[in-house]
């Protein structure tokens, strides 16, 4: 009767044996299944970021090229301004200039 109750006893210590077996492999399927969702998801969420930062610099460079486009066109009005203001000046100085020369040249120290 002493076996019987052992060969029960072995029974039902292998039988919990295979349950927790299962329990533990279900376990790391959950685990393992999960991880990946985990992995997906922050790579879907750095895919996401990515491209957020990269509409942002797009969106910079574009106003910063509009930007320096009129930034550009405006230093060329200014400088085409300034520099017809000093052919004006220098156009109206010159005759002076000339004849302050010819002077200094032709006058002779004694």
């Amino acid at each position: 009767m002493d076996s019987m109750r052992g060969q029960g006893g072995i029974q039902m210590l292998l039988t919990a044996e295979q349950e927790a077996q299962q329990i533990v492999y279900a376990a790391r399927n959950v685990k393992t299944t999960r991880l990946r969702q985990a992995k997906e998801e922050a790579e879907m969420e750095v895919t996401n970021y990515r491209s957020h930062l990269e509409a942002e610099y797009k969106q910079k460079l574009s106003e910063t090229s509009e930007n320096s486009d009129s930034t550009e066109k405006r230093l060329e009005i200014e400088t085409e301004e300034k520099i017809q203001h000093l052919k004006k000046a220098a156009s109206q100085v010159s005759p002076d200039v000339i004849a302050m020369l010819t002077k200094y040249i032709t006058t002779i120290k004694t």
